[in-house]
């Protein structure tokens, strides 16, 4: 049984788990000519079935787009008194948003900047048809009860219950799937949804992650890269749970959210439909990481991406991936050094070059525009 919020007003989850890659081409892809400008669907969420709406970083990112979009061609996109974080109203960071930033640092930045662009990109086939699919997967093993929320701590609160009621199903030995995840990773709260976690024959918790693919065939090596990283990340953020990492404090400061606030009626009836009697936000905050830290789960054992082919609704395969944290902290330490405004922010490499080709910013691209001034700077010289 998973709660729904019946208002579709305050999400702070990032929390499709496969269509945010499904806007990554693969080499021979192009991007779709013509797309619908409407506003973003719903997709299959982790504890409500709201969709991506960011009333407040929206505001913020359309902000800097204003103020920034001019002097962009002209300034270096890092000259800027305030961090990315800061400059971006972000409160936390996602795992989709840093994956993104995995495959194209650059690509991430203009995604900020003009946000209008990502909306029209999530809104190509392929990521709808992958939406679907997710959400129809999710609803084999759950149901949906509506429950009226009124404030961001509401809704936040509909996501924790859901948690709950995930626990102990996992406890029971069953299968769950979009399991929120969220923690403070080198200092950033950083938070995520886990596709599916389920046990295997040998008893192992198994993280497994679909992947619906518009090719019939496995991904690139680069696309494949992402998703470990993408994988490695909720390992890290589940385990830090189980193990009592997670702090009260982390979640109500990090999130900006009030600990006295008093649940809404719908909100307080379902708790209490689901064994949980609480009053307060802060109160379900404590009831969640107790429960979570005090229960029976191992951290994830096996780390797999299952590949699903969207035209034929077969298999592709199933990658068993290797965690590595020393590996997985280092490149996120990278990435958060761009947020943290350590460094600007940097484009692919020639090698994958190819990118650029299917990317909606090539046009615009600083990075790309400098690229090919020092290779025809290059080919200058060498005819000289």
């Amino acid at each position: 049984m998973d709660a729904s919020g019946s208002q579709q007003l305050f999400d702070d989850w990032d929390d499709i788990s496969d269509s945010e890659f499904l806007n990554i081409p693969s080499e021979q892809q192009s991007i779709e000519p013509q797309c619908h400008l409407n506003s973003e669907s719903d997709g299959p969420c982790a504890s409500t079935s709201s969709g991506h709406n960011r009333n407040e970083e929206a505001l913020g990112q359309e902000t800097v787009k204003t103020e920034n979009v001019r002097g962009f061609k002209r300034k270096s996109l890092h000259e800027n008194s305030f961090s990315p974080m800061q400059r971006f109203f972000k409160r936390h960071l996602s795992v989709t948003l840093l994956c993104d930033q995995s495959w194209c640092e650059m690509k991430t930045v203009y995604s900020l900047l003009k946000p209008f662009v990502k909306r029209k990109e999530m809104q190509r086939s392929e990521v709808l048809i992958g939406k679907a699919i997710h959400l129809s997967r999710e609803r084999e093993i759950q149901d949906v009860v509506p429950v009226d929320i009124r404030t961001r701590e509401d809704a936040e609160a509909v996501k924790l219950l859901n948690m709950l009621h995930m626990i102990s199903l996992l406890e029971a030995g069953d299968r769950v799937r979009e399991f929120p995840v969220f923690g403070v990773l080198e200092g950033v709260f950083v938070m995520g949804v886990i596709d599916e976690l389920m046990y295997n024959q040998k008893g192992e918790l198994v993280l497994n992650e679909l992947k619906t693919r518009r090719q019939n065939s496995l991904p690139s090596s680069a696309q494949d890269k992402v998703n470990c990283f993408q994988v490695g990340m909720y390992k890290l953020l589940f385990d830090g749970l189980v193990r009592g990492e997670v702090k009260k404090d982390h979640v109500l400061t990090h999130l900006k959210l009030r600990s006295g606030q008093v649940l809404g009626a719908g909100v307080q009836a379902h708790a209490k439909s689901i064994g949980v009697l609480v009053t307060t936000f802060e109160e379900l905050v404590d009831a969640l990481l107790i429960t979570v830290s005090c229960s029976d789960l191992p951290c994830i054992d096996l780390l797999q991406i299952e590949y699903f082919h969207q035209g034929s609704s077969g298999p592709i395969g199933t990658r068993v991936v290797p965690f590595d944290e020393a590996q997985l902290r280092a490149a996120l330490q990278g990435h958060l050094a761009y947020w943290r405004g350590q460094r600007e922010p940097k484009g692919v490499d020639i090698e994958e070059a190819w990118k650029c080709k299917s990317c909606l910013y090539e046009q615009t691209c600083d990075w790309t525009k400098n690229r090919l001034q020092v290779s025809d700077q290059q080919a200058d010289h060498a005819s000289s």
